[in-house]
């Protein structure tokens, strides 16, 4: 134990919190992540009468909300189901500005819910977890930061986000560019000055849509670099007014209620019509043409609710939207560059804020590099097969390693010294994308194959059913737990089996979706979602505690050594 964790040990005799342990221990358990996620599990952890500590690689809190504050950054989920759902039980008013907020929004919703329940003081900022080890014979954590100081819980807990770990400029030659360079997910907090410049921007996915009609105000030139094409949603964005969100307030446990209903956890209704009920071309159109209309991702969800699972309804949903594109930009070459020529929701649909519209500015081009890539950076701008351009600035918004990527960029080691990020490449398989075997009393908060859906409301679900999961080993004399490997098999093998079902099982692995892996040449393509609903997946692990975690193994200390 470092010389920085002694003053805050805890030797015992009789454990911390009734938790018998055969070393001292600084913590019940460690957070890894101060954004939704491990503010989430803090709480719950308190809740508990558990000591805990998250430790947070930024300055503040946030997650994706703290790193990720480029130009034009924003939810792409409604603002009042983007938040915690326990709200109504502390108190703690909040009221939105917009439908979908901006990201300082967002930031300072997070800093003062932290404020709020004086989580504060629990968490160690600009403190990134280098490596963590299992200590079986001690049943504990051995946590590591990167600046060298040491602490022991008995559980980890990881709430590193899902998109955490961008993606690294793959193009030669970046260290010779003379001008400014920038990572969205990475992104500085002075302000960027973009007025007269000429900028590049790489990528063209939910990032770089929201940055594109940012940009295009300011800057002298805005050449955008796109790969592969979006469906990309409109937002349809508003200021909400007050009484708009007194209601909104009043009627919070009917809105989590819906959400919870929801195959994606969002405030909307699924829709139960399908494609095949449909006798016209007209009707067809009158119900696409309703849901365009709602904004956000009430196109897929309100629409036809076979969009997934029948050919017909995506293509149609899908060349609806080829449609609208077509109609919006001008220039009718651009507008076919747009165009997404795979079956919609294979790679997640961003939501936009007049996207589409920048692109018949004077100032903004489109350059496909799908079958003319870039080559190189150079010191005044880049090159692709056949063209060299020039550029004051180049933005990459080219994405993450999504999911798995942060948890094995951590030197994460179970109980046999086995690498976290090995055994998830090897073989993915996790028990509700909480935990997974051979890494006793570690959970994961939005770890891979859990719900594809609105974070806060897994993240929640989750949190509270990791410290019910504590107060039940608590009460039944256990201090370790694993998850069995046959039961994780099972939600594996369920996890593909009900991806592979839909209609973009191939094709989200044929553009290149983050969802299955498919942006990183290294990983395996396979889902890394749960797609089967935000009801069956809540159903799922409240099954799992009432008959009593038939998906784990317990121990005791003395049974554990």
């Amino acid at each position: 134990m470092s010389s920085q964790a002694s003053s805050s040990a805890v030797p015992q005799t009789n454990g911390v919190n009734g938790y018998t342990t055969k070393s001292s221990v600084d913590f019940d358990a460690i957070v890894i992540g101060a954004g939704f996620g491990g503010l989430r599990m803090l709480y719950e952890l308190r809740k508990q009468g558990l000591r805990g500590k998250v430790f947070e690689a930024g300055s503040g809190v946030g997650g994706t909300w703290y790193w990720n504050r480029y130009p034009g950054a924003r939810t792409d989920s409604e603002s009042w189901v983007y938040i915690f759902t326990f709200l109504e039980q502390i108190g703690m008013d909040w009221s939105w500005k917009e439908r979908f907020p901006r990201q300082d929004e967002v930031e300072q919703y997070l800093n003062q819910m932290t404020d709020y329940l004086d989580l504060r003081k629990d968490i160690q900022f600009n403190s990134r977890i280098a490596s963590a080890h299992r200590d079986e014979k001690n049943n504990t954590w051995k946590v590591t930061t990167a600046q060298g100081e040491t602490f022991v819980s008995k559980f980890l807990i990881s709430a590193t986000g899902p998109l955490a770990t961008p993606l690294k400029p793959p193009f030669p030659g970046l260290d010779s560019f003379k001008g400014e360079w920038y990572q969205t997910g990475l992104w500085p907090k002075h302000k960027v000055d973009f007025s007269g410049k000429r900028v590049a921007l790489i990528g063209t996915g939910a990032t770089g849509v929201q940055i594109v009609p940012v940009l295009a105000h300011t800057v002298q030139s805005l050449t955008v670099f796109q790969r592969t094409p979006n469906y990309v949603m409109p937002a349809r964005n508003h200021p909400l007014m007050e009484e708009q969100m007194n209601e909104i307030k009043q009627n919070y446990e009917k809105v989590f209620k819906r959400a919870r209903g929801q195959i994606y956890g969002f405030d909307m209704t699924d829709s139960t019509l399908m494609f095949d009920q449909m006798d016209s071309d007209a009707k067809v159109q009158r119900v696409l043409e309703a849901g365009w209309e709602k904004g956000g991702f009430r196109y897929v969800f309100e629409t036809f609710g076979d969009i997934l699972l029948n050919p017909k309804s995506n293509e149609a949903a899908s060349e609806f939207v080829r449609n609208k594109i077509r109609a919006i930009v001008n220039d009718q070459e651009t507008a076919e560059l747009l165009c997404p020529d795979y079956p919609i929701v294979s790679k997640r649909p961003p939501v936009g804020h007049h996207y589409y519209e920048a692109f018949n500015r004077d100032n903004v081009k489109l350059v496909d590099i799908k079958n003319n890539p870039i080559q190189e950076i150079t010191p005044t701008g880049l090159k692709t097969g056949t063209t060299e351009y020039e550029f004051d600035m180049i933005i990459f918004a080219i994405g993450f390693d999504a999911i798995t990527g942060t948890l094995a960029s951590i030197d994460i080691r179970g109980s046999e010294n086995q690498l976290l990020g090995d055994v998830l490449k090897k073989d993915l398989q996790t028990v509700h994308g909480i935990t997974l075997p051979g890494f006793p009393n570690f959970f994961m908060i939005f770890g891979p194959q859990a719900p594809f859906a609105n974070g806060p409301l897994i993240i929640d679900n989750t949190s509270d059913w990791i410290g019910k999961t504590i107060a039940y080993m608590k009460a039944n004399g256990h201090e370790r737990v694993e998850a069995t490997q046959d039961a994780a098999k099972k939600w594996s093998d369920f996890t593909d089996l009900l991806f592979e079902s839909t209609v973009i099982a191939q094709s989200a692995k044929d553009v290149g979706a983050w969802t299955v892996g498919a942006n990183v040449k290294s990983k395996e393509k396979r889902t890394l979602f749960f797609f089967g609903g935000v009801p069956a997946y809540i159903a799922a692990v409240e099954k799992e505690a009432l008959e009593s975690y038939p998906s784990y193994k317990f121990a005791n200390v003395a049974a554990a050594a």
